[in-house]
């Protein structure tokens, strides 16, 4: 199985608000970068949405080692707050329904193609490939905004 090193990164403008994602995807010497917008939508969901987007690009099953600086992200698989969330029949702890569960069971059904490892990376600290991760997302809510 191929390893592939993926970067993701969400930004929103206001939350809810416009919002933009980016991802990095590094196999060998390649390289893929993708990003995107939202009208309105949540930081969150745009952190989701650069997980489902790199995961989405890839081919065939890989080893991916998966690096975010959302910690709501990274939680949800290495603290088995997904795990939790569909045994309790898709709620949270509060006993109310889990936010974004529809790219919850994206991820979810993406992650079964893959061998997919969640790794915490610190925001703005100067990990290049982060910095890169949140240049993209905020250049695709600038975009956005001059359609």
């Amino acid at each position: 199985m191929e390893t592939v090193t993926i970067f993701t990164d969400g930004a929103c403008s206001g939350n809810p608000g416009p919002g933009g994602w980016g991802c990095v995807l590094l196999h060998g010497e390649r390289r893929k970068e993708l990003s995107g917008a939202a009208s309105q939508t949540t930081n969150q969901r745009m952190e989701l949405t650069a997980a489902i987007a790199a995961l989405s690009a890839l081919k065939r099953p890989c080893h991916v080692l998966l690096y975010s600086d959302s910690a709501y992200l990274i939680n949800a698989f290495r603290q088995n707050w997904l795990h939790n969330w569909q045994k309790n029949g898709w709620l949270n702890s509060k006993k109310q329904p889990v936010e974004n569960q529809d790219l919850w069971q994206k991820l979810l059904a993406l992650t079964a193609l893959h061998q997919v490892e969640w790794l915490k990376v610190k925001g703005h600290a100067g990990n290049s490939e982060n910095e890169r991760c949140d240049l993209l997302a905020r250049t695709a809510i600038r975009q956005l905004a001059d359609v």
